[in-house]
């Protein structure tokens, strides 16, 4: 899929720099900046978030919300894989490193078997799945043989809608051609390749050396098997990275077509990711420095002829996701924003997390602890939430801002029968944020400026009744 009649990006005036296509004085920025951006707040890929997860819901919550499923609702799984050939510093994933295969090989057979498990804990169910994502780590670690297995069983047991979509995350150095013609005969239909930024200097500082010519010549492979969905990660605030490196690396994607593009803030959280002190803190950009480098990505790619879409996506305007923007179908799971509608999105691997109705399961992140209790025949959930009170009212609000960027609270607080005034407190937080530039308020429908879609997480955070702001257990906004 090509950029038709890409627009040619202008040089910005010294002194600005663009947001999402829009200039921005970064001079006038530097308040708005030292007030949002260092606020450590949520990505909301779920609500209530997982830091509100707790060992009080368990596998036998998780049987009885299973057990409650329509026959006829749609279904999403999450497949994760937590093995790496080497570890990136900049990494915040599940994942640990296997030196040979035996670990990955028998991680799968046990895939296999929590599928079983999940498979007799299902009720009589034939919607089938809309949606089936592989991520990691790095997928593309299992063999061909087990890739193909397990999208095989994945089928067998939970039925495919015809147009069901089957992404795989893909390191390119782990590619090969023969390994592309393998997962499009799995069946997979999109790939989404970790890229992260083309500068050698920069690739050295995070430990993933990855050169231009190996991910065109993956995408290459990926296409020529009819493969042709491709998505990019691109990754700002890294260290020894400036704007002039993340204009070049996005240049250099652009010039593959990716159909996606995810632009993501690195997250410094060493305290939490060891091997992140490998990433000396003096090397990081500042504040300001990471604030161009993201402008600098929106600003070259909506040159390009890209639509953005939420805060920190991006697609070409002929792609499915592009059009959920202009649609209102656009949502938010964990694994960003997404144009799968299916309702439930069940969780298969060590970490992952399912979304049900009722709330949220995970399952033992500890990859001993996940095979004990598949081989003692239980489903492996170590803690979850439920939904509770305003949550479902709260959760579709936070989702809705951020993927129209704006939201009728009136409107909104009548769909869930709720009384008119059962979200001014979150009004009174959202003037504060008016009064920056951030959104516009009339009457009771907010809109989200161009200025604040970069601070659409703090806009959230005003929903939030569980988020206190502390210190080490959330990203930085920008």
């Amino acid at each position: 899929m090509r950029i038709k009649s890409p627009i040619k990006a202008r040089p910005e005036p010294k002194g600005r720099i663009g947001n999402g296509g829009i200039a921005v004085h970064t001079d006038n920025m530097k308040p708005v900046l030292g007030k949002y951006a260092l606020a450590e707040v949520p990505r909301y890929t779920s609500y209530p978030t997982a830091v509100q997860f707790s060992k009080d819901v368990g596998a036998a919550d998780y049987r009885r919300w299973l057990s409650q499923m329509a026959p006829d609702e749609p279904l999403s799984l999450y497949v994760h894989i937590p093995f790496c050939q080497k570890m990136c510093w900049y990494c915040g994933c599940h994942t640990t490193i296997a030196h040979t295969y035996d670990r990955v090989g028998a991680y799968a057979k046990y895939l296999m078997a929590e599928m079983d498990l999940l498979a007799a804990a299902l009720p009589d169910h034939h919607a089938g799945l809309a949606h089936v994502h592989f991520g990691g780590g790095s997928p593309t670690m299992l063999d061909d043989e087990d890739f193909t297995a397990l999208c095989a069983k994945i089928r067998s047991i939970f039925g495919s809608l015809p147009n069901m979509e089957l992404a795989v995350e893909i390191d390119p150095r782990t590619m090969s051609a023969h390994k592309a013609k393998a997962l499009a005969k799995a069946g997979v239909t999109r790939a989404s390749l970790g890229v992260q930024d083309f500068n050698l200097h920069v690739q050295e500082k995070i430990n993933r050396i990855q050169p231009f010519a190996m991910v065109k010549q993956t995408v290459e492979w990926l296409r020529a098997k009819g493969i042709d969905a491709i998505n990019f990660d691109l990754i700002y605030g890294l260290p020894g990275q400036r704007i002039e490196d993340v204009r070049r690396s996005t240049e250099l994607a652009i010039s593959l077509r990716p159909d996606r593009l995810a632009v993501f803030g690195y997250a410094h959280v060493p305290w939490f990711k060891k091997h992140q002190e490998m990433i000396r803190q003096e090397d990081l950009p500042g504040m300001e420095e990471r604030y161009g480098e993201a402008c600098e990505v929106g600003r070259v790619l909506e040159g390009a002829g890209y639509v953005a879409v939420g805060f920190d996506h991006y697609a070409h305007p002929e792609d499915d996701m592009a059009k959920a923007v202009s649609a209102g179908t656009l949502r938010r799971n964990f694994q960003g924003y997404t144009t799968d509608t299916a309702g439930i999105l069940l969780g298969l691997g060590a970490s992952s997390i399912g979304a049900l109705g009722p709330g949220y399961v995970q399952n033992a992140p500890s990859l001993d602890q996940w095979r004990k209790a598949i081989s003692a025949g239980q489903l492996p959930i170590v803690r979850g939430v439920v939904l509770q009170g305003e949550d479902a009212m709260r959760r579709a609000a936070i989702m809705q801002i951020m993927s129209t960027m704006k939201l009728d609270l009136d409107a909104h607080t009548h769909a869930f029968n709720a009384a008119p005034e059962a979200l001014d407190d979150a009004l009174e937080k959202l003037r504060v944020l008016a009064a920056d530039g951030l959104i516009n308020i009339q009457g009771k429908k907010i809109t989200v400026t161009a200025q604040g879609r970069m601070f659409v997480r703090n806009i959230a955070a005003c929903f939030d009744t569980h988020w206190q702001a502390s210190a080490k257990r959330h990203s930085r906004a920008v």
